[in-house]
């Protein structure tokens, strides 16, 4: 009997991967049945009410356009275009972010003159000042490249000045009491304390580069999905418009994916922590 309840209360290490496999397979069929139902019903609305497509389109027609656009190229090529800037952007914010926001964390002069201008060019609206930068770097990638880490610059920054702060004292009292350097404490220490919030960060950023290529492609460019949707809207060609935004949906998530492997790859030793910068 005392071996029966023992087994119960403490189930075989076989039976935990069991119960996590079938969780996530009833969550992933959960999800698809969502969406099953989202996309139902969201044809059955337009069917019934008669929505013009150039007003709502139906998810049939939107499929249509979508296969068209892919089988004709126009898709791909311009998804290709925003993802170039998208990455471009995102690696300058990353690499930018992470190299101020450790200055500004170590040394308390550099917080005090740099961080109010920081915060001052993230108070401007991105769109605001997206015409200057087309104005001074023409209308190719370049300048979509900027907007784009501009846009995804602020929240890696935040994230690694906070990751660096929030420390454990003690240990930085014993690398002392070591006589470690500020550079061997660093890289021991707050660097490797600060890095799922710098992940964090990382992800958000990489889904803010691309809505920042995306409104760089607004204003002018030569190609890209932004400047799709353009001409497509202006040809009332709602169907299309609604297949670009599948498309930057899917890149979205795409690049989100990838994010999120490398971190649980890399990380798998820590929980995510929130994400600052929004």
């Amino acid at each position: 009997m005392n071996n029966f309840r023992s087994a119960a209360a403490n189930p075989s290490k076989g039976d935990v991967p069991r119960r996590t496999s079938r969780h996530r397979w009833s969550e992933t069929l959960m999800k698809i049945l969502i969406f099953v139902a989202l996309i139902a019903g969201w044809e059955a609305i337009i069917w019934w009410m008669e929505v013009p497509t150039y007003v709502v389109p139906a998810p049939s027609d939107v499929l249509v356009a979508l296969i068209n656009g892919v089988s004709s190229g126009i898709y791909l090529t311009n998804a290709w275009i925003t993802l170039v800037e998208a990455l471009g952007g995102f690696l300058i914010a990353a690499v930018m972010g992470i190299v101020i926001g450790a200055l500004v964390a170590q040394f308390g002069l550099v917080e005090k003159l740099v961080y109010p201008y920081l915060i001052a060019l993230q108070s401007l609206p991105k769109i605001a000042i997206a015409p200057l930068i087309i104005l001074w770097f023409g209308f190719g990638i370049p300048s979509k490249v900027i907007v784009a880490a501009t846009v995804a610059f602020f929240p890696v920054l935040v994230n690694v000045i906070v990751g660096l702060k929030t420390v454990d004292s003690n240990k930085i009292d014993l690398m002392r009491s070591l006589n470690a350097s500020r550079w061997q404490i660093f890289t021991k220490i707050r660097f490797p304390n600060a890095l799922p919030f710098v992940f964090a960060g990382l992800d958000v950023a990489i889904i803010f580069s691309i809505l920042g290529a995306i409104v760089g492609e607004f204003v002018g460019s030569q190609g890209g999905l932004g400047n799709l949707i353009v001409q497509l809207n202006f040809n009332l060609d709602v169907p299309g418009v609604f297949g670009a935004l599948v498309f930057l949906s899917l890149m979205g998530l795409g690049l989100h994916a990838i994010m999120t492997w490398v971190r649980r790859r890399y990380l798998f030793w820590s929980e995510p922590e929130r994400v600052i910068g929004l």
